[in-house]
């Protein structure tokens, strides 16, 4: 087992442009890299970025990093125009490193201190989120360079993360806060809002909002403020199983929601999940096996403390499939590995016997897996190899994508 990586290695190969992950080409990279490996398809996070932009038409999409901030899929997105989503300084760090533009950038991390504002404005960007009095305060020193978007608050338990359970202020609240920016001299540029991660109903967006643009009336008719911008926030949701998404009807009560928003407000959106979830494959390698109480152990090189983070922190429940292929499959239980029991990915996954060495591939994997593993037990993190990051014109085009009434899922094992 050989583990070459490092945080923010981009890895490079002669894989630039029309490449597929054949079973030969995953054997390759990993003579070459060792294992795990994640392959981030930068095809894949390129239509999905275009489809959502067709899907929601005059929305600007803010990528947020937060799922996966890795340079490769940063250059990927600049390349073709889009607008980030920053949070923290080191993705502010990563993207000026990609040389995009601030101007392009928001900040929306509800929670910041001195530093990170200072370090934000000092990258260029002017437009930040605030959810309470005591976040708008900080910025009555910053009121000449920094403009404020107010964050709503609309509960959804039903989501993989509910954000405003953490963040957001109330409706009624919110006209509070943007009372007092006025007296305090500034700027609400407008309203915020996130309804969830991986919201699979679209209504939750619909009836967010529905209640904003009622925020924004009441602002209006208040005299308090023109508010000329709504962040209608991520949580668009992707296919890891049978969902049976097509984020074009998903999208559709959104636009006709949307399209009853004042005119001349600007829409922005934060989609993260669903521009690179479906771009990367996973590849680890059976380190040793046992049976226990009549079912086979696969120990594998990448876990839940690894790049299968996500089942414990995102409720990830990947496609996971052996490279070996057989018309016989036994259930068996894949583990992780660490020292830790906790440390399974899969029990009971139906599976051909496996060797150690032999290859197991996970896709859908782009979004938390990486961003949140860990090295414990001195595991190393999966090294990230990039495949097409130039643009091929051999993978389906976004009208091909629609027209056949289907996301982009993932990258095929041929």
């Amino acid at each position: 087992m050989t583990h070459i990586t490092c945080s923010m290695a981009v890895v490079k190969t002669p894989a630039r442009v029309g490449t597929s992950l054949t079973p030969r080409f995953i054997k390759q990279q990993v003579a070459i890299h060792g294992s795990p490996l994640l392959f981030l398809d930068c095809d894949v996070v390129r239509k999905q970025y275009q489809l959502l932009q067709r899907a929601l038409p005059g929305v600007d999409l803010h990528f947020a990093l937060k799922p996966l901030p890795h340079k490769a899929v940063v250059d990927t997105l600049r390349s073709i125009g889009a607008y980030f989503d920053l949070a923290t300084a080191g993705e502010i760090e990563l993207v000026a490193g990609s040389n995009v533009s601030p101007d392009r950038t928001i900040h929306t991390h509800p929670i910041k201190r001195d530093i990170d504002i200072q370090s934000a404005l000092d990258f260029g960007t002017t437009t930040f989120v605030v959810d309470s009095l005591n976040e708008l305060r900080k910025f009555t020193k910053y009121r000449d360079r920094a403009r404020v978007l107010v964050r709503l608050s609309f509960p959804n338990p039903a989501v993989y993360s509910d954000l405003s359970r953490k963040f957001g202020s109330s409706p009624e609240k919110a006209i509070g806060i943007i009372r007092e920016a006025n007296k305090l001299d500034i700027e609400v540029n407008g309203l915020s809002f996130h309804v969830g991660s991986q919201t699979l109903d679209s209504t939750q967006y619909v009836n967010a909002i529905e209640r904003s643009i009622a925020v924004m009336q009441q602002v209006a008719k208040a005299g308090l403020a023109t508010l000329k911008c709504l962040d209608i926030g991520g949580g668009f949701p992707v296919n890891y199983g049978s969902e049976g998404i097509d984020i074009v009807d998903y999208c559709a009560p959104i636009r006709e929601a949307l399209s009853k928003c004042p005119v001349g407000v600007r829409l922005i959106a934060e989609p993260g999940r669903f521009i690179v979830a479906p771009a990367v494959t996973s590849v680890a390698s059976v380190m040793g096996q046992a049976a226990r109480n009549g079912m086979n152990w696969y120990y594998l090189d990448d876990g839940v403390y690894g790049s299968f983070s996500g089942i414990m922190f995102d409720h990830g429940d990947y496609p996971i499939e052996a490279l070996r292929k057989s018309s016989r499959l036994y259930p068996c239980v894949l583990a992780g590995p660490t020292c830790d029991s906790i440390d399974v990915v899969a029990e009971g996954i139906m599976l051909p016997k496996l060797r150690d060495g032999d290859l197991v591939i996970a896709k859908m994997m782009g979004a938390y897996s990486w961003a949140s593993a860990t090295e414990f037990n001195f595991f190393r993190k999966a090294t990230i190899v990039p495949i097409n990051e130039q643009a091929s014109q051999n993978h389906p085009n976004v009208d091909d994508v629609i027209n056949n009434n289907t996301m982009i899922r993932s990258v095929t094992i041929k």
